[in-house]
């Protein structure tokens, strides 16, 4: 099932025509194998004389072989006492088959509880979403819902307001005109003139547009199965909310069974170490820090000099968010990466770039200033919960083509969720229809 399917069925759910009619000629379909199979069991039923020749030489032959049993259970019970052992009991075959049933049965309870159990963490996680981006849906949904409660006819009129609002609901000046040429020639092909047909138009292109530009594999956090370091550089600027994405990392990690160890290389800024001490404190994870206003770099030597030497599963490392001016903050960067690499040359295995949703069109031109120095691998947007400006995320995949891994929906560690394009798309669009 592809994205867009799974968002439909959400969105849209089935028709309930259709399915009532697919159910009904299953049953029809159900009880006319039935009626076939009872004929062909009354015609091989045997005549009453044959059944009783049957049962009276099926009683013989239990009977032969219930004496085959006790036999072969006294001959084996006298040779065990013989040598001073216990008598075993002997295991029938209807005995052997019953176990193998009920074996069989376990079997399938288990793994009918652990496919409960998935469709149960998908519903939350879907919960979870509708919940943390209920403000947006708010702002970007209530406009589209707005706007087509105002429009008459689809005209060019139509298509030119509906670029100015994706605009508005910073989804870019790029992708909004991407979006518009492709809507109304689908809406043409669709023969799209309802307020509905149009709204499923519209959601349909908007979860195209960001499934073409990734591949959804890339969303998730990539980590080495060989057993070596899992580096993770944390980039942005001051208050995007790289600490605390840290932190609620961390406690995930801890959580799995993982050892994890935190670098303080935000030396520059005013209380971010002890904040990065404390999150290690909450989630019983060490800290590796330098004295104050110390080198980031060498803070990052001596933290991932430990991480190898204590085959830690991951390091994660918080960087400065401003210097003085932006070009010594990228130096910075590109020196702690150096760093790294020196002792760790495929490392760090992620840069992600951490973003305050909030802040719409900015985070996008931040994104293009930190991809020119560090290379990205991907983005965690945080404060979705409070924002009506989720539309960003189909402005950064349309236009850098950098996955989103995680998000930030809300105040608890549990609410950095790892990022679901179908699960984000129907808590966008979920009051949309």
């Amino acid at each position: 099932m592809g994205l867009f399917d799974k968002i439909k069925k959400s969105l849209f759910g089935d028709n309930e025509e259709e399915e009532k009619n697919k159910k009904s000629e299953e049953e029809s379909q159900d009880k006319e194998a039935q009626d076939d199979d009872q004929a062909d069991s009354d015609s091989e039923k045997p005549s009453e004389s044959e059944q009783e020749e049957e049962n009276s030489q099926l009683n013989e032959s239990d009977a032969d072989s219930q004496s085959d049993i006790s036999a072969k259970s006294s001959a084996a019970n006298k040779a065990e006492e013989e040598d001073g052992q216990k008598p075993v009991a002997v295991e029938t075959e209807n005995q052997s088959q019953d176990n193998d049933t009920a074996s069989s049965d376990v079997t399938a309870k288990s793994e009918a509880d652990e496919a409960e159990e998935e469709t149960d963490q998908s519903d939350s996680q879907t919960e979870l979403y509708e919940k943390g981006l209920e403000k947006t849906n708010q702002g970007f949904g209530a406009r589209l819902n707005k706007f087509f409660a105002q429009f008459r006819t689809v005209d060019e009129d139509f298509f030119d307001d509906l670029e100015e609002l994706l605009i508005e609901s910073d989804v870019g000046y790029e992708t909004a005109e991407q979006l518009t040429t492709a809507l109304r020639d689908e809406a043409k092909l669709q023969k799209a003139k309802s307020r509905d047909d149009l709204k499923k138009v519209i959601v349909e292109k908007l979860v195209e547009l960001y499934d073409q530009n990734g591949d959804a594999a890339n969303e998730k956090l990539r980590s080495h199965d060989d057993g070596k370091t899992n580096i993770y550089l944390f980039v942005g600027v001051n208050g995007a909310g790289k600490t605390t994405t840290i932190g609620k990392l961390a406690k995930r990690f801890k959580d799995e069974g993982k050892s994890v160890l935190l670098a303080a290389a935000d030396t520059f800024r005013a209380g971010a170490v002890e904040q990065l001490v404390e999150w290690g404190k909450r989630v019983d994870v060490p800290v590796v820090t330098g004295k104050e206003q110390a080198d980031p770099a060498s803070v990052v030597f001596d933290a991932t000099t430990k991480a190898i030497a204590e085959h830690a599963d991951y390091l994660l490392v918080d960087t400065a968010g401003r210097l003085q001016n932006k070009k010594n903050l990228m130096s910075e960067l590109e020196k702690i990466e150096r760093t790294i690499k020196k002792q760790a040359p495929d490392e760090p295995t992620e840069t992600l770039l951490v973003l305050d949703g909030s802040t719409g069109q900015n985070a996008l031109l931040q994104a293009k200033d930190f991809d020119k120095t560090t290379k990205l691998t991907g983005l965690v947007l945080t404060k979705l919960d409070g924002s009506s400006k989720g539309g960003v995320v189909l402005a950064i995949r349309n236009e850098m083509k950098l996955p989103v891994k995680l998000v930030g929906l809300g105040e608890k560690a549990s609410d950095l969720a790892d990022f679901d394009a179908a699960d984000y798309a129907v808590g966008l669009f979920h009051d949309l229809v």
